[in-house]
């Protein structure tokens, strides 16, 4: 069992803390593609790129062991 020094206290939050962080990241980047575009554009390579990267991102933080 485990004891509750202020030590062992600090790293839960912490743990907490962090998961916390990814689930609003993956929840922020999930919210962005459920809202439609007001017009559509084309896009250029930079937005492209842009798009790819995030969704990679989103791919990788949604992966990690927690």
């Amino acid at each position: 069992m485990e004891s509750n020094t202020p030590t062992s206290i600090v790293e839960e939050t912490q743990d907490i803390s962090e998961y916390v962080a990814h689930l609003q990241l993956h929840m922020s980047l999930q919210a962005r593609n459920l809202v439609p575009t007001l017009k559509q554009t084309q896009q250029d390579s930079r937005q492209e790129l842009l798009h790819q990267t995030q969704a990679y991102f989103e791919k990788f933080a949604s992966r990690q062991g927690i």
